[in-house]
């Protein structure tokens, strides 16, 4: 299986070992760092067990890139499978390649489309575009089954065409190394005093996707009412001058802490050291925050706009609509009410919320054995 993948990113390494499991994979990046994040590319790198190359060479335009390479690529692989990322210039320039008889292979493209960009496509363009795509690839890989469901019906698929593949991590990977998590998660409890109280965390970038001013704006009168709790915004962007007027404005600066941004460990010490997990986005495909939320036993507050809806159930987490003032507030009562105090920051006493998904991953993929 060769892929043509944007970008290795922390949260794909899981799905691409257990790839290459089933299948000799390659993978070839067209960037070769994630834009606009600071990561140890080196520390990716080392994680992984398939074979991936770097395409750099080749045209950009806007957000869309086309790298050169590809079809001799190809050639050279000579793979069983081809797979490309959403409906890309990379997965229309491999469905040329076909429809002109210069390569034979099965294509297939991973989208990740949450249900509410499903029905509400980002522009008249991109709908043309999938609707066209759609039919001629062979295979479709998406993150929930309700997804799955959507394709299905609307473009009258059968099952064997498309894979349900969340973006989920390995349990395993992720808590590794317990006394540094650990160690970590003490020293944040303690340099920010959060001991006796309820934090609510967020992980990620202070963008317009993500809300968040939205979400402080909403839940503004029960950060001013309850004294036990602490809302906790690690990571950086530009919207952070807009969080700092509203808890001037709002009167709430002993109640928002922002950290800065963290990574690996040191991140993970903050999900040890939290009581609840929130992710309050109006877009989101899926939200690979939440399955790291879930991996260090946090209950996740989730937005119903994120694909990753997916992951959560009655037990280990509320769904919410942060646009609905109302619904905002009324749900996150009752998720503060099941929340407990920061105390003890034991990995042993926070199992993870989420199951083995290794089982349901190896019978989706064999659709294509």
């Amino acid at each position: 299986m060769l892929i043509f993948h944007q970008v290795l990113a922390t949260y794909r390494i899981d799905q691409f070992n257990l790839l290459n499991e089933l299948f000799d994979l390659e993978v070839v990046y067209l960037y070769d760092s994630m834009q606009g994040l600071k990561i140890n590319q080196k520390i990716l790198e080392e994680q992984c067990n398939f074979r991936f190359s770097y395409f750099l060479r080749g045209i950009k335009y806007g957000d869309r890139v086309f790298r050169f390479g590809i079809y001799k690529k190809v050639r050279q692989a000579k793979p069983d499978i081809i797979m490309s990322y959403e409906y890309s210039l990379a997965t229309q320039y491999l469905l040329l390649l076909r429809s002109l008889g210069l390569i034979h292979q099965q294509i297939g493209t991973m989208v990740d489309d949450s249900m509410d960009m499903c029905h509400n496509v980002q522009s008249k363009a991109r709908e043309l575009v999938r609707n066209r795509t759609v039919k001629r690839v062979d295979f479709l890989v998406v993150m929930s089954h309700e997804v799955a469901r959507f394709y299905r019906y609307k473009f009258s698929l059968d099952e064997q065409q498309i894979i349900v593949s969340p973006i989920v991590q390995l349990t395993e990977r992720l808590r590794k190394e317990p006394d540094r998590v650990e160690a970590y998660a003490q020293n944040h409890v303690e340099k920010h005093n959060l001991r006796g109280k309820k934090i609510l965390l967020f992980v990620g970038r202070f963008v317009p996707a993500k809300a968040l001013p939205l979400f402080l704006n909403n839940i503004s009168s029960i950060l001013q009412e309850r004294v036990d709790t602490r809302l906790v915004l690690v990571g950086e962007g530009a919207e952070k001058e807009a969080l700092n007027t509203i808890i001037k404005e709002k009167n709430i600066e002993d109640k928002v802490l922002f950290p800065g941004k963290y990574q690996a460990q040191e991140l993970y010490g903050w999900y040890t050291s939290a009581s609840g997990f929130v992710l309050p986005s109006l877009f989101e495909p899926f939200g690979a925050v939440v399955n790291e939320a879930l991996i260090f036993g946090l209950p996740v507050l989730c937005s119903r706009l994120a694909g990753a809806t997916c992951l959560i159930n009655t037990e280990n987490g509320l769904i919410f609509d942060p646009s609905d003032k109302e619904d905002t507030v009324q749900k996150l009562n009752s998720f503060m009410e099941k929340m407990k105090v920061v105390d003890d920051v034991s990995l042993t006493n926070k199992p993870p919320l989420i199951e083995d998904f290794r089982d349901d991953f190896r019978k989706e993929w064999k659709k294509l054995a």
